[in-house]
């Protein structure tokens, strides 16, 4: 996959890279404190990148038998989580591995991407929190679990 075109509007708009739990609590389970990001993304404020094996993580979580319940509750299919991601997520080249390590190589993904594209890491997951210092040290704006 290749970056989509740029344009001058692209280029303003602040680069995000979203972890999957941070996409179900926007697109699933709708959490209050993802509201403003929900909105940013509606609005087109913000830019969220994303890579092809984001969007298969997504869609593997999304077949968890708790998830799946989940999105029973909230009349929300699978094919209406994925549209949102599609729909939302501006699809780029998977990142070259970045020099720094997370614990959990599921998270690795969004480390590198953040730090190639210099974008802001939204996260819950304490193994990438543990490395917002370092993580910002190298040029990403901003890592933390709540949309600023």
């Amino acid at each position: 996959m290749s970056q989509p075109t740029a344009s001058a509007d692209n280029a303003q708009r602040p680069l995000w890279v979203l972890d999957t739990n941070i996409v179900l609590d926007v697109f699933l389970f709708a959490d209050p404190a993802a509201q403003p990001l929900r909105e940013a993304l509606a609005q087109a404020h913000i830019r969220w990148i994303s890579t092809a094996p984001m969007r298969e993580e997504l869609a593997r979580v999304l077949d968890y038998p708790h998830i799946a319940k989940r999105m029973d509750f909230y009349q929300r299919s699978f094919e209406d989580l994925l549209r949102d991601f599609d729909t939302h997520s501006h699809t780029v080249d998977v990142a070259q591995r970045a020099p720094l390590r997370c614990k959990d190589p599921d998270d690795q993904r969004f480390i590198d991407l953040a730090l190639a594209q210099r974008a802001g890491l939204l996260s819950k997951d304490h193994a990438v929190l543990c490395m917002a210092k370092r993580l910002r040290a190298l040029g990403v704006p901003y890592v933390g679990a709540v949309f600023t």
